[in-house]
């Protein structure tokens, strides 16, 4: 009980110090959302060294600093010697042109500013953050001269990452109509996919390049860039919430999705590809109950997984 105790206190004593530990980095004066990235730096003693890098994206329309309330994993990878970047790609539901040359232009800054191998990044996101990261982590190694790291893992927390699906889904919610917040994000979500790319179905060549997987395997098959990476993806899979809260099953769920995806890397031989049931309910900062929140991610464990991985 001492050992917790102690344990508790010293995870409390960083949480309540983050801010003093975290920097603000501006890469593009002009982008007051995507042009900078918040810097978590551990505290090195002599002798140790920064282990590797962990990066965040937050969710659709949030701020790099939104990740620091929601989730306690800058403060445990703090404890263990890795460098955490907090990242927001703003408006954004998937990873198209301009994010991946947002996102490497912070890449590059990290490597140059904090000499870190590019082998030694692990990429995280959250909802829309995640489905950027996992697409992000397929070009890296997809086009290795083209991207400035290669990643040793990505995992993603409830992301929506079929573009097509996504779409389907939230027309059924603007049609089902019973949440007014899932009609409203619903009604975001397509008109910027319309407005960019026009409707999936009839533009199925330009969504494939952003779209991180697709569950019909004659619109894409990105995940094979994914064959020898470790993947996770973490989910608070509680079907009655979503049938009493949003009158929604499995079939519009983001899980049954990611769930396909794990299935097919690890036929393709991806045996540290893994969908994450986790015990931990969902529930955000403000003490709402939702499934789709950071807190499904077990920090603590997630991060030794990476300590493992970077090692």
């Amino acid at each position: 009980m001492k050992h917790l105790f102690v344990i508790l206190l010293f995870v409390f004593s960083v949480s309540v110090a983050f801010p003093q530990s975290v920097k603000k980095i501006v890469v593009d004066k002009n982008d007051n959302t995507s042009g900078y990235y918040l810097a978590m730096e551990p505290d090195i003693h002599p002798g140790d060294s920064i282990k590797g890098v962990l990066v965040l994206l937050s969710g659709f329309s949030q701020q790099a600093e939104s990740i620091f309330p929601e989730t306690k994993l800058p403060n445990v990878a703090y404890a263990n010697n890795i460098l955490t970047i907090c990242f927001a790609a703003g408006f954004k539901l998937y990873a198209d042109p301009e994010v991946q040359a947002q996102m490497t232009a912070v890449l590059n800054d990290v490597i140059t500013r904090y000499k870190v191998r590019p082998d030694k990044f692990v990429l995280g996101g959250y909802s829309a953050g995640g489905t950027i990261v996992l697409r992000y982590a397929e070009l890296c190694n997809q086009y290795p001269a083209k991207f400035p790291i290669k990643p040793r893992a990505v995992f993603m927390i409830d992301s929506p990452i079929d573009v097509f699906t996504l779409w389907d889904n939230e027309q059924e919610a603007i049609t089902q109509n019973f949440s007014a917040a899932a009609v409203e994000e619903a009604k975001e979500a397509i008109h910027r996919m319309q407005s960019q790319y026009g409707i999936p179905s009839a533009n199925i060549e330009k969504y494939n390049l952003i779209s991180p997987f697709c569950m019909n395997k004659a619109y894409g098959e990105n995940e094979k860039y994914l064959a020898h990476t470790a993947v996770r993806t973490y989910h608070d899979v509680d079907i009655a919430w979503r049938i009493v809260n949003r009158r929604q099953t499995v079939r519009n769920a983001n899980f049954l999705v990611t769930a396909e995806l794990i299935n097919r890397l690890m036929i393709l031989g991806n045996d540290r590809a893994e969908f994450i049931q986790s015990d931990r309910k969902g529930y955000r900062s403000n003490g709402m109950r939702h499934p789709h929140s950071w807190s499904v991610v077990d920090e603590v464990g997630c991060v030794q997984w990476m300590k493992g991985l970077l090692e």
